[in-house]
């Protein structure tokens, strides 16, 4: 997952989109961990754990973006997909070692707050959403950073999010939907987007899978 559009209010609405190796094996949204029953999300089949996780009974969303900063030992290292799964479950951050996870930010939703939990490999940190409209990327809430510059008010003003994922693919470093081909012929790219309204009488998911019209 490499951006995170937040809008409070209510209902709270979340977009997620997913950047990753097209090679990389994953599969569409479902209930697919029965040690964390009634928890939502697609699945990342190389590790097992997700990006974004929905708890529609606890009201819940939990988004993970990767972050920067200092690698976990090899030896020790986790895979960071299991926070998402861990955090709509307690509501909070989950309680693991730290040390053991690549830096990640970690936004936990419910219908009247978001909270960013950004750990840099050394140094956690914890931050309360603004009301209105905020982005994550992998360097966090970080408004110089030319998708933000390019699409923050973008979406503050938008009325309908999906208009904004209809963009062509692109290599640009403020493209939202990104298709990049690397020198060894891999493909980097936006290859699913989900958006998710949490209020207190209900939660709405929607996944749209972007690789479904493509080559690769």
């Amino acid at each position: 997952m490499c951006t995170v559009i937040v809008k409070t209010g209510r209902p709270l609405t979340l977009m997620g989109v997913r950047d990753e190796f097209a090679d990389r094996p994953w599969e569409g949204p479902g209930e697919h961990w029965p040690e964390h029953p009634g928890v939502l999300g697609g699945r990342d089949l190389k590790a097992g754990g997700t990006w974004l996780a929905v708890d529609p009974a606890g009201r819940r969303a939990a988004a993970l973006v990767n972050g920067h900063g200092r690698p976990a030992p090899e030896t020790t290292r986790t895979s960071r997909g299991d926070l998402p799964l861990l955090a709509v479950g307690a509501g909070d951050l989950p309680d693991v070692d730290l040390t053991r996870y690549d830096p990640f930010h970690l936004l936990l939703a419910e219908p009247t707050r978001a909270r960013l939990f950004s750990w840099d490999g050394e140094r956690l940190s914890t931050s309360e959403l603004p009301d209105g409209t905020s982005m994550i990327v992998n360097t966090g809430l970080n408004p110089e950073h030319e998708r933000v510059a390019a699409y923050r008010s973008r979406f503050e003003s938008s009325a309908d999010w999906r208009e904004l994922i209809a963009a062509a693919p692109s290599a640009d470093p403020s493209a939202l939907i990104l298709r990049h081909e690397l020198p060894d012929g891999r493909v980097f790219a936006s290859l699913s987007v989900t958006l998710v309204t949490l209020a207190p009488e209900g939660v709405t998911y929607e996944f749209t899978d972007l690789t479904a019209d493509r080559d690769g």
